[in-house]
């Protein structure tokens, strides 16, 4: 007969917290709120090793946890350590009879959604014209410091030039827009979103207060455009499309007056991936088609996206010849490509080969008529971001190529290889769980599913440790 499970396993099962940085975070932020509620300093910062979390999570318990562990696992499920730590009554058993009363425990004390404490310390706190910037946990109070006085100089510029913007404020917004393009791909949405929202307040303000001459006005409206276009991926990136294509739209207006072909052609690409994400991929087809009427000569990386995008959402539709059409005309693109001001600004304005290659891979997953070609394409994904360069990588789309891979190898009925390809994505903190990341995760749980001869085992626990991974997404940081 099977061992009965402690009543802290059924309850961590119960709030999906039975993947490790999962109860991490929620350990973490209970004793962060402790520490603030009880002013008591000790609790701040304190955590749960892996190796301790899977000693309470088994049932190997053979001491008591020491009494500050005990205050915080009693705050999290609101029940008494003794009592977590015993063998769970029967009717709370997952193997119980269904006609026993169920077990009558307390809901769970609503915790603030907080980081970590070294990543809390990397949210941000201001914005980059505000007096507030944003700092790593690692910064030094003389770094802080320096940061603060560039902040504090850049809005005396805009300020000091008077009624139109000068050559010192446009180029310094031109550097942070750049920056910020660069880092979105690498760096977890809640670090960079209070940025982006005060850059593109800071573009509007000046271009609604007639602050631009006419020369400088382009210029503006572009770094408005990707400002806004960064926003749109963001909404996107927290699972609410509406307002990421209202972003879009706006991206699109601002490209419009800045007259700008290849930011035209971008903001339509970036209207092709939400809609994709959408579950609309006939929409997603249609926008890529217009990007490239829009395109023109345009010889920057933009055009290999959307012929990636077109691949992938007539793949999703099912049309077989119009994917393998899109995936050559990605490839004649790229042999053709001419890098332009676009690529200049890198990271999320550029399309580099090992994103090509993702795209390719997952074009071919889903039309399903190639398995062994699909699982090749994948690993060369998998492979080519693992070996890309810092400006190449981007955490999202090598989680989608490790996805496309499990999904390839579930075709073939390889789920042990699967659950390889798969595990990488599942041990991401929830600050990069964002929607393409967690719907990626959902087609394999979907997939899973659809074999019903696949429904125990290994499989079993997979899909399980999905369904807790996609229960808590980035968005919980953000609200």
């Amino acid at each position: 007969m099977a061992e009965t499970p402690t009543l802290l396993r059924v309850l961590t099962l119960r709030r999906h917290w039975q993947v490790y940085d999962t109860f991490r975070l929620r350990f973490e932020a209970t004793a962060s709120s402790i520490a603030e509620h009880e002013n008591d300093p000790r609790l701040r910062g304190l955590s749960v090793s892996k190796r301790q979390f899977e000693r309470w999570y088994g049932g190997a318990v053979k001491t008591r946890p020491y009494p500050d562990q005990c205050r915080v696992l009693e705050a999290m499920f609101d029940v008494g350590v003794d009592l977590l730590l015993a063998p769970a009554p029967q009717a709370a058993s997952p193997t119980a009879p269904a006609a026993d009363p169920p077990l009558v425990v307390p809901p769970p004390r609503p915790a603030p959604v907080l980081l970590p404490t070294e990543q809390a310390a990397a949210l941000p706190v201001g914005g980059p014209f505000s007096s507030e910037p944003r700092f790593d946990a690692g910064t030094t109070e003389l770094e802080r410091q320096v940061a603060m006085a560039a902040r504090r100089a850049l809005r005396f510029t805009a300020m000091a030039e008077g009624s139109s913007i000068g050559p010192e404020t446009l180029g310094q917004i031109h550097d942070e827009v750049r920056r910020l393009t660069a880092a979105y791909p690498r760096l977890a949405l809640p670090t960079l979103l209070g940025d982006l929202v005060e850059v593109q307040d800071l573009t509007f303000r000046l271009l609604e207060h007639g602050r631009v001459k006419p020369l400088q006005a382009r210029e503006l409206y572009l770094l408005a455009g990707i400002t806004s276009g960064m926003l749109a991926k963001a909404s996107h990136d927290l699972g609410n499309p509406s307002a990421a294509m209202m972003q879009a739209r706006t991206a699109f207006v601002c490209a419009d007056n800045a007259d700008h072909h290849a930011m035209r052609a971008w903001v339509r690409s970036l209207q092709s991936l939400i809609s994709y994400w959408a579950g609309r991929p006939a929409e997603a087809a249609d926008y890529a088609t217009l990007g490239q009427n829009v395109a023109g000569n345009v010889r920057g990386t933009t055009g290999v996206w959307l012929a990636c995008l077109s691949a992938r959402a007539h793949a999703l539709i099912g049309d077989a010849d119009a994917t393998r059409t899109a995936i050559q005309q990605a490839e004649d693109a790229r042999a053709a490509v001419e890098p332009d001001d676009l690529d200049a600004f890198g990271g999320i304005m550029t399309f580099p080969v090992p994103r090509q290659l993702y795209y390719v891979a997952e074009a071919t997953v889903h039309l399903g008529d190639e398995p062994a070609l699909g699982e090749t394409r994948s690993e060369a994904a998998v492979t080519a971001y693992r070996d890309a360069a810092e400006d190449e990588w981007a955490f999202g789309d090598e989680a989608g190529a490790q996805t496309d891979l499990a999904l390839a190898r579930i075709a073939r009925g390889e789920i042990e290889g699967a659950i390889e390809a798969v595990r990488p994505v599942l041990d991401l903190p929830i600050e990069q769980r964002n929607f393409g990341i967690t719907s990626s995760a959902q087609r394999v749980h979907a997939a899973l599913h659809a074999d019903g001869r696949r429904s125990g085992g290994v499989a079993a626990d997979l899909r399980e440790e999905i369904e807790a991974f996609t229960a808590t997404p980035t968005s919980v940081l953000v609200r």
